[in-house]
């Protein structure tokens, strides 16, 4: 006898139930899947031809830049000689947030960086969020960078030949000027070094890298010379309070160390390489900040530091009497910020190539060139984006949503590292976060209390930001999503 509830017999299975919204927004994409799908994009895929060496030098060449040349002149009036330990301070915060990366990064070896991280264990909705804000670090950041190289540019130009840009060309309009020549010009000069594929332009990074290092052991050998003990007799005149101020802006000198997380696909042994990449650059940018610090206080009274972006040129021009080294040290500085728009803009590109392939923005972000191995369509809409807002558009306050945005995501890594060692506790892992999960604890605490120091318009942009990211999400990438098919529902 038939079961009379049941449905009549087709002769086809029925379909599985679709899930509901909420579902949706929390699936997740197998680690194995991401994994899998490394490297490959629309036509082509990624080559592998990246080696410790070179990861170290992107991670180094991300974060080494206007920090220690502009930074010192901010923070020594707050902290004093102190300041060498606010470094030190504000290294050790950054390591927190660093661990996490270095255990996912060897875990998930792919290009979406903390994107994908996200993916794998909060779910898609987080996910773009997480996206969505690194576009803001990075697309800004790039943008605000180039700024800088131009106003370096023309204290070079000042110091060699007696000539500057006029402003109309060196300053966007509501700024004094008309169009920034310069800032278009660096991003273009990136975007050609990155077309031409990962590694030509990881060769023409490490030579930036080398140069601004040598650069900065060139004002030590040089500042020691005038070192005065006496210097230090008051190590903390303004207290731990003035400490902990400085060592909150000091932070921010240490953003860009990730950058290493967005060469997982290009990474000739990535499970190996990239924990010790991002360790390694986190150690030699500490030892460096601190050296340099160290040095220049032992050089200059603390009372003397004003909040200008040549500290460093000045104290070599103090100690020697001449104007050649100030000169020389601009010079290095103008390398020092090509390399941060380069290794900046290239982990902006791979980002959205993870992006991409998953289906959440266009497919144009995922063509990879066969001949170069790169995604060059993206990479030119990225470049040409970013050069036309740094060279048109006034940044002002929107600078500090760079900020607002890398410590959401660097909170994100802290939160993923636990869920994903509370759901694949098995997983192989190249490397372990210690004391897990203490330290994610701490590197979470530490990015919310950070994001809750900056200024109420950081935060108004930072939700006008993603209100635009979730009606872009919601209008494309729910719908797009590749994890939307039925055959993919085995990410829960």
């Amino acid at each position: 006898m038939l079961d009379q509830g049941a449905p009549p017999h087709n002769g086809s299975p029925a379909a599985p139930p679709s899930p509901g919204a909420g579902a949706r927004l929390m699936r997740r994409k197998p680690v194995e899947r991401l994994v899998a799908e490394g490297g490959q994009g629309e036509g082509g895929s990624l080559r592998r031809s990246l080696g410790l060496w070179q990861l170290t030098m992107i991670s180094i060449g991300a974060t080494l830049g206007t920090g220690i040349f502009v930074v010192l002149g901010e923070a020594v009036p707050k902290a004093g000689p102190a300041v060498t330990l606010s470094f030190v301070i504000a290294g050790l915060t950054a390591l927190f947030s660093a661990l996490s990366y270095a255990e996912l990064a060897g875990t998930i070896p792919v290009s979406g960086s903390s994107y994908s991280y996200a993916y794998a264990t909060m779910g898609e909705l987080i996910a773009w969020v997480c996206g969505w804000c690194l576009m803001l670090e990075y697309g800004v950041s790039v943008a605000a960078v180039a700024v800088g190289w131009g106003e370096y540019l023309n204290e070079l130009l000042d110091g060699t030949i007696g000539v500057t840009i006029p402003a109309a060309l060196s300053a966007p309009p509501g700024d004094g000027g008309v169009f920034n020549l310069p800032a278009l010009i660096v991003v273009l000069l990136a975007m050609a070094f990155l077309m031409g594929g990962a590694r030509e332009s990881a060769r023409a990074n490490t030579i930036m890298v080398v140069v601004k290092i040598g650069a900065l052991v060139l004002f030590c050998a040089i500042g020691v010379q005038g070192f005065r003990s006496g210097n230090y007799e008051n190590f903390m005149p303004l207290g731990m309070a003035g400490v902990s101020a400085a060592g909150a802006t000091l932070f921010f000198s240490y953003i860009g160390f990730d950058a290493a997380s967005t060469a997982g696909e290009e990474a000739r042994n990535a499970q190996r390489d990239l924990p010790r990449a991002i360790l390694l650059s986190l150690a030699i940018i500490t030892a460096l900040y601190v050296l340099v610090a160290a040095v220049a206080v032992g050089a200059k009274p603390w009372q003397d530091f004003t909040d200008s972006e040549a500290a460093l040129a000045q104290i070599m021009s103090e100690v020697t009497g001449q104007t050649f080294w100030g000169t020389l040290l601009a010079f290095c500085a103008v390398i020092a910020i090509a390399s941060v728009v380069l290794t900046v803009l290239y982990g902006q590109t791979r980002i959205l190539f993870a992006m991409s392939r998953d289906g959440l923005v266009p497919k144009a972000f995922g063509r990879v060139s066969p001949k170069t191995g790169t995604p060059r369509t993206n990479t030119l809409i990225v470049s040409l984006f970013c050069g036309v807002l740094a060279a048109a558009i006034p940044l002002g306050q929107l600078a500090d949503a760079t900020s607002i945005g890398t410590l959401f995501a660097f909170a994100l890594v802290n939160v993923a590292v636990v869920v994903l060692r509370r759901s694949r506790p098995d997983m192989p892992r190249t490397f372990r976060v210690p004391l897990s999960p203490l330290l994610p604890a701490l590197g979470l605490a530490f990015c919310l209390w950070m994001m809750g120091s900056l200024s109420t318009v950081t935060w108004v942009v930072f939700g006008v930001w993603m209100a635009v990211g979730l009606v872009f999400y919601f209008l494309y990438g729910y719908r797009r999503s590749r994890l939307a098919a039925p055959a993919t529902s085995e990410a829960k």
